[in-house]
């Protein structure tokens, strides 16, 4: 197969190979006409770059890094398949694509990938997701200031890119929500200490009930790992509790949660959505479609895959940073579970 080359490519639209790199470069003042010309041409070639002599040439790899963490008894993460997907699809708009690579066992071996793959210039910078309180990769990767950018927040006090969807706002919608179908027991199912989007859903959580004043039983409030299974437990739990003392509706920080919660209730023969309230939070695809259909939050997510990665992309290409941090707000998607 004959290979098509930047002098096919201007001798079929009739200029210079100079400005054929250019206009793929997107370095040249030419005409509009004469830019059309150039396209067409190499539509008409099928021409495709040079990938290693760019790379070579510019010494760049155009690739960003992207350390793949498994997810607790491999649960699937649908949220963070559309956040890569946003990312990915940014990223090659701009003439970037990702490196995904898996990451260590513990932290000292993780930091070691993030080291050697930037030292090796395998990369340009990195995105990062599920992030937590006192994030070591972020105070790495801060401290040895290698680009990156993150889904995500760690410690407040700590100063780098990053693009996150508000949870505070997200559980005070929901506790709202339900105060205002005349439910004032309202407990909640989060996740173990030390997930910065958990603390923040639950943050929403307790200052929308102080402030609506209502009150909150100790063992009201429950946690356990991402999964439906824990949901169901926990559900029980509360389930368990003296009718007294029993919540009537259960707000959970993500729909997996929220799934187990509602079959431990039917389980138990009670109508969720009349006799106990559920609320799930993400709006992952089978949420609309559960029994009842379950109310929860829709983040948007391809509006933070973008940011990140024009974030990231500002870092690496040395232009002006002008908002550091984006906080985007969620929406509250009612159904009949609530």
């Amino acid at each position: 197969m004959t290979r098509i080359t930047l002098k096919d490519v201007a001798a079929r639209a009739g200029v210079s190979y100079q400005t054929v790199s250019k206009v793929l470069n997107k370095q040249a003042s030419v005409t509009a006409e004469t830019e059309e010309r150039i396209w067409e041409a190499i539509r008409e070639l099928g021409y495709r770059p040079n990938v290693s002599a760019r790379n070579l040439r510019t010494q760049s790899s155009n690739l960003i890094g992207y350390g793949w963490q498994r997810s607790e008894n491999d649960a699937p993460r649908p949220i963070l398949d559309q956040f890569l997907y946003s990312a990915i699809q940014c990223a090659e708009d701009e003439g970037y694509h990702m490196l995904a690579f898996l990451s260590g066992e513990d932290n000292e071996s993780t930091l070691g990938l993030y080291r050697d793959i930037y030292a090796r210039r395998q990369v340009e910078g990195f995105i990062l997701a599920d992030t937590n309180e006192d994030d070591p990769r972020i105070a790495m990767l801060i401290n040895e200031g290698i680009p990156f950018a993150s889904f995500g927040r760690t410690s407040d006090d700590w100063n780098f890119c990053w693009a996150d969807v508000d949870g505070r706002s997200g559980m005070r919608q929901i506790v709202t929500h339900l105060q205002a179908r005349g439910h004032e027991k309202i407990a909640l199912i989060t996740w173990p200490e030390g997930s910065r989007a958990g603390g923040e859903r639950e943050s929403g959580y307790f200052e929308q009930m102080a402030q609506a004043g209502l009150p909150i039983a100790a063992e009201w409030v429950r946690r356990g790992e991402h999964a439906v299974n824990q949901g169901y437990q926990l559900m029980n739990g509360l389930l368990g509790l003296p009718e007294r003392d029993r919540p009537t509706a259960v707000a959970c920080v993500s729909d997996e949660l929220a799934i187990g919660a509602m079959n431990a209730a039917l389980a138990q023969g009670l109508v969720v959505g009349q006799d106990m309230a559920v609320t799930g939070y993400d709006n992952v695809p089978m949420s609309e479609f559960l029994f009842p259909p379950l109310t929860t939050v829709k983040q948007p997510i391809q509006e933070a895959g973008k940011a990140v990665i024009d974030l990231l992309l500002r870092q690496i290409n040395g232009d002006p940073i002008p908002q550091k941090n984006i906080l985007l707000e969620p929406e509250l998607i009612i159904r009949q579970s609530s």
